[in-house]
């Protein structure tokens, strides 16, 4: 017994999958303040390991300046920043990428180490190696991203951006579910119940609305129709309509906005009832429903947030603040749809 239980879980291994977990909540961070500042195509070239090094010299400053000119963002809508103020919108792109490539080696290294030393649970090797996987492509899917920004746009294509931001909250929730089983291990029985299934709808319904936001940044949609609860004084906003079905639900502000604002509706009045359910929910046990009113508790902040965030049209601290609440209400979804599989 003593040897299925070592071969079941490993606390190191939850550990360092949690680290990576915060890792990733600040990369997403990070991503968030280089998007509202508008610095994710200041660098204009993807090289995965030279590219770890900033300039170095005046020079070389001048020279990654020169090509940030020949794109359309700093002919349209930059032409006269100086070099002083291309080191500024810099910084932010270099960190962002400098985190992910730090992420990268703080799994890899361990995953491999840990492999070595059979200390990961044989259950959650493939869902590790699986996890290696995509956040290699995370550096991928944002190269592609930034990619369309450099000819014909002056921001990077939404659709690109909510990809590059979906992947990287899928991973997050699978580092914490992870981590959680790593912690824990196997539970000797699987609660049955009905929360299963409502608790992973949340949870889905969390990572969609996160993905709706990431349509919002990627269109500047929160810089219109910057009263509540109306839009523009009116409950539907005058300009839904895109060109065409893709051009209305990834392209139009006024649809981005209206789609945002009624999901975090239904998750508002969702995780409310939730908790509410949950607690009076006798045979659920006590950390579930614990687990249930952070949820409740997450989501009622995160709406009064993203209110005050919309109204005061989106100055960068409360962006900041406002993807972060996204991804705080993504983990304690995850921590609930995987605590109420446990009696």
């Amino acid at each position: 017994m003593t040897s299925f239980l070592r071969s079941d879980r490993s606390r190191p291994v939850a550990i360092w999958l949690f680290i990576v977990a915060a890792m990733v909540f600040a990369m997403v961070i990070v991503g968030g303040a280089t998007r509202l500042t508008d610095s994710g195509l200041s660098i204009t070239q993807w090289k995965p390991i030279m590219g770890a090094l900033p300039p170095m010299s005046e020079q070389a400053w001048r020279e990654s300046f020169e090509l940030y000119k020949k794109i359309p963002q700093f002919q349209l809508v930059n032409p006269d920043m100086t070099v002083e103020g291309y080191k500024g919108i810099f910084w932010w792109e270099w960190a962002h990428r400098l985190l992910g490539r730090t992420v990268g080696v703080v799994f890899a290294i361990p995953f491999v180490v840990f492999l070595i030393r059979r200390d990961i649970p044989r259950r959650l090797i493939a869902r590790c190696a699986i996890m290696l996987g995509l956040g290699g492509l995370q550096g991928l899917v944002g190269w592609w991203m930034v990619s369309s920004g450099l000819s014909e746009r002056v921001s990077v294509a939404p659709e690109r951006l909510m990809i590059h931001l979906g992947l990287a909250l899928a991973l997050f929730v699978v580092l914490i579910w992870t981590a959680l089983d790593a912690w824990s291990g196997s539970p000797r029985v699987e609660e049955r119940s009905a929360w299963r299934n409502w608790s992973l709808a949340f949870l889905g319904a969390v990572f969609f609305q996160s993905l709706l936001g990431a349509l919002v940044a990627g269109n500047d949609a929160g810089m219109v129709y910057n009263d509540w609860p109306l839009m523009n004084g009116g409950f539907f906003p005058a300009e839904y309509a895109g060109k065409g079905l893709w051009g209305t639900l990834a392209h139009s502000q006024g649809a981005v906005q209206l789609h945002h604002r009624l999901m975090a509706y239904a998750l508002f009045v969702g995780g409310i009832v939730m908790a509410f359910l949950a607690s009076r929910d006798r045979p659920l046990a006590g950390g579930s429903k614990q687990a249930a009113l952070a949820v409740a508790i997450v989501v009622a902040l995160q709406a009064g947030l993203g209110i005050w965030t919309l109204m005061a049209a989106v100055p960068i601290s409360l962006g900041i603040l406002h993807q972060a609440g996204a991804a705080v209400l993504l983990g304690v979804a995850t921590v609930f749809a995987w605590r109420v599989r446990r009696p």
